[in-house]
């Protein structure tokens, strides 16, 4: 199997790297396109041929990842079109460009689907999702899975719920992000140094997520076994109760999707 990138920035040289890291793919079946001197040479930097011609990295390839700007990905499709056949799975990972948007670009019964990962799958830690194009073939599903799996970890969903997963999952490491700073600047203001303060705080979120997942207990179930009555814990709770943390939280994931939705609608203009 082969496959070929659109792009090879950040996103895609994360994936390149979690594709060969995994052994699901080995340098000589991938290829990428690049005009920007920068990426090409990350990008041959791991070993992986690269050219500025992208119906060069995309014809004949199994698969083909569109890995470019949102703002260009019309063009970029129409370009590659003449040589995009019903062999070709095509996938994006262009945040705010629709499956219909993509396969009006394409050939006939061009198989489409479309990503939306998150940053962390820069360190192989991400949270994607994906929705299927309508010519989507029984295997293309396993096969984004595959993909998706070597950068972290990755659910099916319908396209209508792209957006929600973009304000959750998609912005959602910008808000742990702001969390972390915020519980190092805490632990500062109580005499820890900066950098014992940030790590402290970022191991923090990383563990109280492995929990979460490795024990299947609900996040409030863990939250009520630290907190001990008459506690230090329950009384910072309260205190973030009274601030509104949560409904901060979830009007931050609905502001992020109503900006998606917004996006998608000038997409279609």
């Amino acid at each position: 199997m082969s496959i070929g990138f659109l792009g090879a920035g950040k996103m895609a040289q994360a994936m390149a790297r979690g594709l060969l890291a995994s052994g699901t793919f080995t340098r000589e079946q991938i290829i990428a396109s690049s005009i920007d001197d920068i990426t090409s040479k990350e990008m041959r930097g791991l070993g992986i041929h690269v050219t500025d011609n992208n119906c060069e990295a995309a014809g004949n390839k199994d698969i083909v990842i569109v890995a470019v700007k949102p703002n260009v990905v019309k063009d970029v499709l129409s370009e590659i079109a003449p040589v995009i056949t019903p062999k070709n799975l095509v996938v994006s990972i262009a945040a705010g460009v629709s499956l219909k948007s993509m396969e009006k670009c394409l050939p006939h019964k061009s198989r489409v689907v479309r990503v939306m990962p998150n940053i962390p799958t820069l360190v192989r830690a991400g949270a994607s999702a994906y929705a299927l194009g309508h010519n989507a073939i029984g295997d293309d599903s396993e096969t984004v899975k595959r993909l998706m799996s070597a950068v972290g970890y990755v659910e099916q969903v319908r396209e209508k719920d792209v957006a929600a997963v973009t304000g959750l999952s998609g912005s959602g490491p910008a808000y742990c992000f702001m969390a972390i700073e915020a519980l190092a600047d805490g632990g500062v203001k109580a005499g820890l140094p900066r950098q014992v303060a940030i790590n402290l705080a970022a191991h923090t979120l990383m563990g109280a997520a492995k929990l979460v997942l490795e024990t299947g207990k609900h996040p409030g179930e863990l939250k009520d076994s630290v907190c001990s009555p008459e506690g230090s814990t329950a009384y910072a709770i309260h205190s973030l109760e009274r601030a509104g943390l949560r409904a901060t939280l979830m009007d931050a994931v609905d502001a992020a999707l109503r900006r998606t939705i917004e996006l998608g609608k000038i997409d279609k203009l």
